[in-house]
């Protein structure tokens, strides 16, 4: 058997930590540095007298279990035939407004549950920021330099550290969140006895809440929030707090305890340490959401129980083995993937940006940049770079590998801190991180992209189980989607719409007056449902297929097989949408509604196969396959356009906003499959005119998305330069992408789209290096995943691979595995039986592997 340190031998390594590092505090939550274990979430700003924390809570949201708040509309079916009987007109306006009488209640917001202030106290009570070192020019009463100051999020650790010298004294702050003990931990010192001096205060935006001394080191924050807090920005909270049945929201806590100090400590409330030169704190927050269905007002957990046995079973712990529990928990899932760009030893280093290097880069305004230092050598300023600036050279113009990895593995960060198998909800559209009493969007889970581009680096960037919480959330969601296709539809099967919460809404939103371009999506279960699949696909586990996945994919078919309606022969969605955008048509017509919008239609086509191919894995259910296989195969057709463009809409109609953010009508290229340069070279050329129709611009998310898009369509270079373009224009300090405002899809897609550079599996076969840019010529990855349950490591050299290994590793044990994979050069295989043929420009390779075993690839 090959051992995949063959391979690593070969595999060049930076040895450079992943840290982002700056030199001033955060001035705002944007700049802050986000930690957090899947439940309790703390954003950090570094403050020297005054470190603000942000906490949050995962499953801190307003609302309540109870359906019966949120009625569905009598009269739905005979709505909807209405409806229908529009659109048959080309009434568009008519359907519009008729459709609206569909729409319900807003979902509920997520909310943020807290905030810490550490006031820290110095002998002088001035404190000025000297940068030049020079303190002469500094008043010599009552003034202290505050030297050395370094903020920092390692990666590698998920450890938070700010340091800084005040007076010749030392400080330093390590926080982290950690998952195994479920507590935030801070651990402070100066280098000198006594010099630490600090109140910790704690506090809550919510009406009603109280600050609690418990003992002389520990005190907590509590409240209830109101039973509806609508994501409807407007809406006033106060007019929500109680129900018409009596209902309440939920209530919260966290505690802050001092476990370990060499001064003194009181409460008053909170907490007040003086003379002391180490001190351990611990802080637990609990909720009590019991579930999407039950009641947090009376059927619901005991927070204090919680918030209580979580800081009593840590503080049992030393600061090491807090430390050491949290860094080995977190290393399982981040340690799995290690990428390395450019030669050994080269990282770091930013060089000038070479248009040559990559063509499609060379349009618009030119950029230039050059780096202080030899052109030999990364000079010591840049290997001590501040996140920030490399942000800002890198807008200029650099190049800097270092700066893209980094942000690789930032991303990857973001979801395990923010996403893990026992959360109780998914990443919303801030993720974990949120301090606003109204957020944007209510940082709610919106269903026509976004929680769904949250998940896109899950499976194959070495993350399955932080899937796991998305996977219940769809399992549950079906439970209120069932009830809103029967009631409101007459229809069988589930189904969502655009706007969920916790309490896994299925409604359409919009209280009868939001925009039905996007308040009455209503294929977001589909959508939903291939998530389901593509676990399924990276872990062969039949279990899971037989006893979650494939139920849920049947009752979505069964929705879409009473949705789908006939016209001319073939099967059109109607109504139908394309996510928030608007269409003019031939007569000069605006509309938003329509029928079989190609989304639509791809996402049909992408269920219906997931769903096939789910019953023939299990052998199960041979006459529901083959009607599944007459709606698939009798789908309306995708269209070419006049412009050589895939078409949107149900006809070649133009659009209101030619450059619009989403570009829904390529969901058949990613993340969907039915599009591809090697399968359907003619509507995989229609899409590239369709991405430049589009444009390169837009959101954050969006530009995320067009990674993915181009890497599909195989052109390396032009997915860097959306990544470029997001970087530069869609990053804000702390690298959280921005909307804006700050919305955390965009990290997640964009690193989903590197994953897609590098490897691809969608087809049938593992394609190595399928979209490698021209500026990354040189290189290693370790621990992607591909559909099989494959693991691959490679490395290449001069834009050509030069090593892959690939490992066969299925949760369901069973027979062999042929495994087809696709390269630029013709490789030798150790290890496993194989065959290879020629495919165009390609050279196809076979192995065939037994669960457990790994074979070794090499270019001849």
């Amino acid at each position: 058997m090959v051992v995949l340190a063959t391979l690593l031998a070969c595999v060049c390594a930076s040895g450079q930590r992943l840290v982002l590092r700056y030199d001033k505090p955060a001035t705002r939550f944007e700049e802050a540095l986000p930690l957090g274990n899947g439940h309790l979430g703390a954003t950090v700003s570094g403050g020297v007298a005054d470190d603000l924390i942000w906490l949050n809570e995962g499953s801190l949201w307003g609302g309540c279990a109870n359906p019966d708040n949120n009625p569905v509309p009598t009269g739905g079916p005979e709505l909807l035939a209405e409806v229908r009987a529009l659109l048959e007109k080309e009434d568009w306006i008519g359907a519009e407004k008729k459709v609206m009488g569909l729409q319900g209640k807003y979902v509920n917001s997520y909310l943020p549950m807290g905030t810490l202030h550490l006031r820290q106290s110095f002998d002088n009570d001035v404190l000025v920021f000297d940068y030049s070192g020079n303190n002469a020019a500094l008043p010599e009463s009552k003034t202290s330099s505050i030297e050395g100051y370094l903020r920092t999020l390692d990666l590698d650790n998920a450890i938070a550290t700010t340091s800084f010298v005040v007076d010749g004294v030392e400080y330093s702050r390590e926080i982290f969140v950690s998952h195994p003990d479920r507590v935030m931990v801070m651990h402070l010192t100066s280098s000198e006895e006594g010099k630490l001096e600090f109140d910790l205060d704690g506090a809550t935006m919510w009406d009603g809440s109280t600050v609690q001394s418990l003992s002389s080191n520990e005190y907590l924050v509590k409240g209830q929030v109101g039973y509806y807090q609508s994501t409807k920005w407007e809406e006033p909270f106060s007019k929500w707090q109680v129900g018409p049945n009596g209902e309440k929201g939920m209530r919260y806590q966290f505690r802050v305890k001092v476990v370990r100090c060499d001064g003194q400590v009181y409460t008053s409330p909170c907490l007040h340490v003086s003379g002391a030169s180490d001190v351990l704190i611990l802080v637990s927050a609990a909720t009590s959401f019991n579930g999407f269905d039950k009641r947090p007002d009376i059927e619901g957990r005991d927070e204090n129980a919680l918030a209580e046995s979580f800081i009593t079973k840590a503080e049992k712990k030393d600061l090491a083995e807090l430390r050491n529990a949290h860094i080995a928990d977190y290393q399982k899932l981040f340690g799995t993937v290690k990428l390395v760009l450019g030669p050994a030893g080269g990282a770091a280093e930013l060089r000038p940006y070479s248009a040559a290097a990559s063509p499609e880069l060379s349009r618009g305004a030119t950029r230039e940049w050059t780096r202080p230092g030899s052109d030999s050598a990364p000079a010591q300023s840049e290997l001590n770079m501040t996140t920030d600036k490399r942000l800002e050279a890198y807008a200029a113009g650099a190049e800097d590998l270092y700066l893209e990895t980094l942000y690789f593995q930032f991303g990857r960060y973001l979801l395990i801190s923010s996403s893990r198998e026992d959360s109780e909800v998914p990443c919303n559209l801030q993720g974990l991180w949120c301090k606003d009493r109204h957020p944007a969007w209510g940082s709610d889970l919106h269903t026509n992209i976004n929680v769904q581009m949250n998940y896109w680096p899950a499976e194959p960037l070495g993350l399955s189980q932080t899937a796991l919480p998305l996977i219940e959330f769809i399992k549950n969601s079906s439970v209120a989607g069932a009830e809103i296709v029967k009631n409101m539809y007459n229809m069988g099967g589930w189904t969502v719409h655009h706007n969920s919460d916790i309490w896994c809404a299925a409604n359409p939103v919009g209280d009868k007056a939001g925009s039905p371009s996007w308040a009455n999506y209503v294929m977001a279960g589909p959508w939903l449902c291939t998530h389901l699949y593509e676990h399924y696909l990276f872990t062969e586990d039949k279990a899971y297929l037989a006893g979650t996945a494939y139920p849920l994919l049947k009752g979505s078919a069964e929705f879409l097989m009473d949705w789908l309606i006939e016209k001319d022969g073939k099967y059109i969605t109607s109504p139908s949408t394309s996510p928030e955008n608007t269409f003019i048509d031939d007569n000069g017509n605006r509309g938003q509604v329509t029928i079989g919008s190609a989304m639509d239609l791809e996402i049909c086509w992408e269920l219906f196969t997931d769903v096939i191919e789910a019953s023939e894995v299990l052998g199960v259910d041979p006459e529901l396959r083959a009607k599944w296989i007459h709606y698939r195969d009798n789908l309306h057709p995708l269209q070419i356009g006049a412009a050589g463009n895939l078409v949107e809409w149900y006809k070649d109609w133009k659009d209101v906003e030619p450059e619009h953010r989403h570009v829904s009508h390529l969901f058949g290229l990613h993340p969907g499959h039915e599009i591809s340069p090697l399968t359907t070279p003619e509507l995989a050329h229609a899409a590239v005119k369709t991405l430049e129709r589009r444009g390169d611009g837009g959101t954050g998310w969006s530009k995320a998305w067009k990674i993915c898009f181009w890497s599909r369509l195989l052109d390396g270079d032009h997915a860097h330069k959306m990544y470029r373009e997001l970087l530069s224009k869609s990053t804000l300090p702390n690298l959280w992408d921005t909307h804006p405002p700050f919305q955390i899809d965009g990290n997640f897609g964009s690193v989903a789209g590197i994953g897609e550079m590098l490897l691809q599996s969608q087809n049938g076969e593992i394609h190595l290096l399928p979209a490698l840019p021209s500026l990354w010529e040189d290189g290693s990855v370790q621990g992607l995943k591909a559909r099989g349950a494959v693991s691959v490591d490679m490395s290449w050299a001069g834009g050509k691979l030069k090593t892959a290994a690939l490992r066969y590793s299925p949760v369901t044990l069973g027979g062999s595995s042929k495994i087809a994979v696709r390269t630029s050069v013709p490789v030798k295989v150790k290890g496993a039986s194989s065959r290879t043929k020629k495919d165009g420009a390609y050279f196809l390779t076979t192995v065939t592997l037994k669960p457990g075993q790994e074979c070794l690839l090499t270019a001849k």
